[in-house]
């Protein structure tokens, strides 16, 4: 049997290392982290107590070709604080998303994507999204 302590960290390919530390870390705030110096370029962030690797690597095989923002491919999905002020957030930041309040997940969900097509997701329970809406 295998012991699991924590789920550490996501890897994701990028394509234009610039493009994506500007959307991960100026668009999203995510801090970067120091990195090891690998012989190929890429990024590491924090986020909660889990970690986020960007590679560049422009020969992946995962890499979306589609801007079709689809809930249903492969994302990473990151719980936030306020469902409102993230959609908002990124509204205004210029980020395309899709709205799904009501997900049968149990969770109110927004998805968007970083510049090489890679879907993320972010999230609160439920609960959380009605309680906001009612006080707003």
């Amino acid at each position: 049997m295998i012991h699991i302590e924590e789920f550490h960290h996501v890897s994701l390919p990028v394509t234009d290392l610039e493009k994506a530390k500007d959307f991960y870390g100026d668009i999203l705030g995510f801090k970067e982290l120091d990195r090891p110096n690998f012989d190929f370029p890429g990024a590491w962030y924090q986020i909660g107590d889990q970690q986020l690797h960007l590679i560049v690597y422009k020969d992946s095989e995962t890499l979306r070709t589609s801007r079709k923002l689809d809930s249903r491919d492969g994302h990473l999905a990151i719980r936030v604080k306020s469902y409102n002020d993230t959609r908002r957030y990124l509204e205004e930041a210029g980020v395309d998303i899709l709205l799904k309040p009501e997900s049968k997940s149990g969770f109110a969900q927004i998805f968007c994507q970083d510049p090489d097509g890679n879907m993320i997701e972010f999230n609160v329970e439920q609960a959380s999204y009605e309680k906001e809406n009612l006080n707003s």
